[in-house]
Parts: C-alpha cells; sequence; structure tokens
C-alpha cells in the first residue's frame, strides 16, 4: 500500500507503452500476458524488428488507472526486456484519502 495520501482508484487513463527488447521467439507473448492476466485488451500493438532489437508500442485509451504501474512493472520483468517507457493522461480527478 502506497502511503501517498491519494488514490487512482475507479480513474481510467489514457496509455501508451514503448518496450525495446531483444529479440526472441516467444516475446510477443510474454509482452501481453500482463494485459491478458487482468483482462485487458490493448486497443493497438505495434512491433518493429531492426536487427536483434524488437521495439513494441501497446497503447490503450481506457486502461483501469491502478493497473498501469502495475502493468508496467511487469512488462519491465520479462526476459530480454532493456527499456520500458510509459505515457499516459488520466482522466477524471485524483481523490484524497481519508486520514
Amino acid at each position: 500500500m502506497s502511503n501517498e495520501p491519494w488514490t487512482l482508484t475507479g480513474l481510467h487513463a489514457a496509455v501508451n507503452f514503448t518496450v525495446e527488447a531483444d529479440c526472441s521467439a516467444g516475446l510477443l507473448s510474454r509482452l501481453i500476458e500482463p494485459f491478458a492476466k487482468r483482462d485487458l485488451t490493448p486497443d493497438t500493438l505495434n512491433a518493429h524488428r531492426s536487427g536483434d532489437v524488437m521495439r513494441v508500442e501497446i497503447a490503450m485509451r481506457s486502461m483501469p488507472a491502478e493497473a498501469v504501474h502495475v502493468v508496467e512493472g511487469n512488462l519491465r520483468q520479462v526476459v530480454g526486456v532493456r527499456v520500458v517507457t510509459l505515457k499516459q493522461e488520466i482522466t477524471g480527478c485524483v481523490q484524497r484519502r481519508a486520514a
């Protein structure tokens, strides 16, 4: 549990994950798994190979805000991942928790 005095529960975010990773046969299925485990379906998934590096962009127009950083952490743990970049825009308002 976070010590922050705010919560993102119930809000949604437009997100775009960009992943750079070593090319491997199972990379794309391993990258989609964190979404599938949470019953989330990305709106777009684009993959480009350049030599032995794969660049994958995964985007969702409306993702539960509380899942964004969990999925980001899962993507960083995938074998062969070098870099994960996240762009997000929270929709709605952030609410303070009771002290």
